[in-house]
């Protein structure tokens, strides 16, 4: 392949681009934000490649989630707050039940672009370009609203460094000790089935607490159960962005895009001669890829080599996203091609893209049991397969929202509308998230202790 530079993305054909009005303006912000300090460090990147490569070799579970798109009206510190808490009280459940570490990376601090299936949007009779995220242009259905503007990525560049700083300062400062496990749960889920649960693994893990510290092990004074690594990641979508983000690291000479310890192809702008992989391709990011039905096998096998070609362990996660119906269809294809050509990836399912529809009152919705059943059937082929479901993707938010249907709190499509927050698509509640953990767990200790029982063999 061509040499790599951080700009020969520039030369390759690209998709999903927004239309600035200004291009000058467009390259002033795009020098401004080149002189900003990195959102993250290569060190915290590479840690999580490391943790990864565990992934990859069935060794611990990646938990991935978050707002399907931040957004600027929405910015609160409580917001943060109660998403990371839901994405705690998750890998708790995980950690615990299936006896497993859990990476935790959160869809935060960068995800403000968005693709979309049209460059345009039809209301009333009215046609303007389309929403494409609040780093580009805004949710308004106004002329002026709509139009592209480059400046609000140095808004969505703020509000990434005020976000990764609340987030460092819960993850080391405290809030994560494994002692306060009994206050994380948020009052609305208290009262749930969920919540019920959940308080009451956390009363077995106090027990444990206590357990140790009547053995002459103070749980207050063990590193491990202060605090916690978390860490950030988005789709890198806006290529000018990234690439006014991508740095060469000091001490090791590679690029890095500190945008983001974690970056993503999506579906949608994965073309193996596209600008997107010509970027991906030269940051040393762990990277990851959506794949859908439209995935060839012999094209994701090119996509690999074009984004890991040492076949580094940890470098790359696909994200497989199909539709509960399809799982069967299109999965075993794919994994028996990665596994026959040898190549190491992290597998990971994404239950909710591919569960999308409209409501009877016009609101896109995704059933909670479709979800649940996508996660299943996943877990099920990777077992037939021999393979290891090593992740989960998902859009969930820690506010009280009524976006998905069903789960035990049983929201149904006429309630969709009571409290639909979303900008873009629709994220689970932390009752429903807290609800797919416990399930998720399940089918991952059945899953463990079939790889042990193979290893053992």
């Amino acid at each position: 392949m061509s040499e790599w530079r951080p700009d020969s993305w520039r030369n390759m054909p690209i998709v999903q681009v927004p239309s600035y009005p200004d291009q000058n303006e467009l390259k002033q912000v795009e020098e401004e934000l080149s002189s900003y300090p990195p959102l993250v460090f290569a060190g915290e990147a590479r840690n999580l490649k490391a943790q990864l490569a565990d992934v990859s070799a069935g060794k611990a579970f990646l938990l991935q989630g978050g707002d399907c798109a931040e957004s600027f009206a929405e910015f609160h510190p409580n917001n943060i707050r109660d998403t990371f808490r839901v994405l705690l009280q998750m890998a708790v459940v995980l950690t615990f039940a299936a006896s497993c570490p859990v990476v935790k990376v959160g869809r935060l601090a960068g995800q403000f672009a968005k693709p979309r299936s049209s460059d345009v949007e039809v209301k009333d009779g009215v046609e303007l370009p389309s929403y494409r995220g609040d780093i580009i242009n805004g949710i308004r259905f106004e002329a002026d609203a709509r139009i592209p503007d480059p400046r609000r990525m140095l808004r969505a560049y703020s509000q990434a460094a005020a976000t990764l700083n609340l987030l460092r300062a819960f993850a080391q400062g405290g809030y994560a000790n494994l002692l306060s496990v009994h206050k994380w749960n948020l009052d609305f889920v208290t009262q749930s089935g969920a919540g019920e649960r959940y308080q009451e693994l956390a009363d077995r893990i106090g027990e444990a607490l206590s357990f140790m510290e009547a053995c002459g092990i103070n749980p207050g004074e063990v590193r491990q159960l202060q605090g916690t690594d978390f860490y950030t990641s988005h789709e890198a979508l806006l290529l000018g962005y990234e690439q006014a983000l991508t740095r060469v690291d000091s001490t090791s000479g590679d690029w890095y895009d500190t945008s983001a310890h974690m970056l993503w192809v999506g579906d949608r702008t994965r073309q193996t001669d596209g600008a997107h992989l010509e970027f991906l391709r030269g940051v040393s990011n762990p990277i990851a890829s959506k794949v859908g039905p439209t995935t060839d096998p012999d094209d994701l096998i090119r996509l690999i080599d074009i984004l890991n070609p040492s076949n580094e362990l940890g470098r790359l996660t696909l994200i497989t996203r199909f539709g509960a119906e399809k799982v069967e269809t299109y999965l075993p294809t794919l994994l028996r091609k990665v596994k026959s050509e040898g190549r190491h990836v992290v597998w990971s399912c994404d239950p909710m893209h591919g569960n999308t529809l409209s409501a009877t009152n016009g609101l896109k919705t995704r059933p909670f049991e479709r979800i649940l059943q996508e996660v299943k059937r996943v877990f099920a082929v990777h077992k037939a397969e021999g393979t290891y479901a090593g992740g989960i993707h998902l859009e969930l938010t820690g506010q009280n929202v009524t976006e998905c249907t069903g789960g035990a709190a049983a929201i149904t499509e006429d309630g969709l509308s009571s409290r639909y927050h979303t900008h873009c698509d629709p994220r689970l509640n932390a009752n429903q998230a807290i609800e797919l953990a416990f399930l998720l767990a399940e089918a991952l200790k059945e899953e463990r202790e079939a790889l042990s029982g193979t290893e053992a063999a």
